[in-house]
């Protein structure tokens, strides 16, 4: 379904001493139909810029993208436009994906409306469907984001996506700015709609946990290059590369972490430097 060959994406840098920065530096992987790959690494490691890039939110400089038989990066801009209905993206802050001046069934038939995708009549229904899917009544339908929680408007942004019914999806970190409480609401909806629509999906995240939940196989990623990819267990189970054992160390989900590597002191204490030395004092 997806196909990425020796991707790279450079930004410039600086005014004075201009500095080419490589977010992302000589990607490739595969993503089979119906499947959801992990993407995990630290912040500023590349995740982000790397889902755009494959979309062409943010153009590459070099390397070869393939979404379902489709050489993205040889598409001009009209023709991108008529291929965007099949890959959509979920963007991290929901608030700031959707105009504030818009009510939610505005926000949802815009992108009917853009791609001429049946009537009024025809959108106004499919809108209202939409909405039902993703746990919302009809009675937000005439609400604007600042009316909303954080989990309502990532529902309204699930509906905007599946209103092109999308075959590829780029999810980034979609519930890092939601509640916990509302996290799991959020992840099951979209593993269950992604079923339900046959969607493939490259899923962004920090969280080990979620991405164990979600993905069926997980790629690693460190200063813009994939360092590690496989099933997941195999590699969040078992990781062979330096940088992988470290996150999975520094996880709480992780099954290499353990309160029991942390011992506590005996008594609350508090640590001081002196002359360069480290000197610990019990309260």
């Amino acid at each position: 379904m997806i196909e990425v060959t020796d991707l790279e994406t450079c930004f410039s840098t600086g005014f004075i001493r201009r500095r080419v920065v490589r977010a992302v530096d000589g990607v490739s992987f595969r993503i089979e139909e119906g499947e959801t790959l992990g993407l995990v690494g630290e912040s500023g490691c590349g995740k982000t810029t790397l889902g755009r890039s494959i979309l062409r939110l943010v153009e590459p400089d070099r390397g070869r993208i393939v979404v379902d038989g489709t050489d993205v990066t040889a598409l001009s801009r009209s023709e991108l436009r008529r291929f965007r209905p099949r890959m959509q993206m979920i963007f991290q802050d929901a608030y700031a994906s959707l105009n504030p001046r818009m009510r939610v069934s505005e926000s949802v038939a815009e992108p009917l409306k853009i791609h001429r995708m049946g009537s009024r009549a025809d959108i106004d229904r499919r809108v209202r469907e939409l909405i039902e899917e993703v746990g919302l009544n009809e009675e937000h339908l005439n609400r604007r984001p600042y009316e909303l929680s954080g989990g309502q408007n990532q529902r309204v942004v699930l509906a905007r996506v599946l209103a092109l019914k999308p075959r590829f999806l780029v999810a980034d970190e979609p519930t890092s700015a939601l509640d916990v409480s509302v996290q799991a609401q959020i992840l099951n909806l979209i593993r269950d709609l992604g079923h339900d629509y046959r969607m493939t999906c490259l899923y962004i995240s920090h969280d080990l946990g979620v991405t164990r939940a979600m993905s069926s196989r997980v790629a690693v990623m460190l200063e813009g290059r994939i360092v590690e990819i496989g099933r997941t267990a195999d590699v969040l189970d078992r990781p062979s590369h330096p940088y992988t054992r470290r996150l999975v160390d520094a996880s709480l989900t992780g099954p290499c972490a353990s309160l029991e590597r942390l011992p506590l002191p005996a008594a609350p204490t508090t640590v001081e430097v002196r002359s360069g030395h480290w000197v610990e004092e019990t309260v």
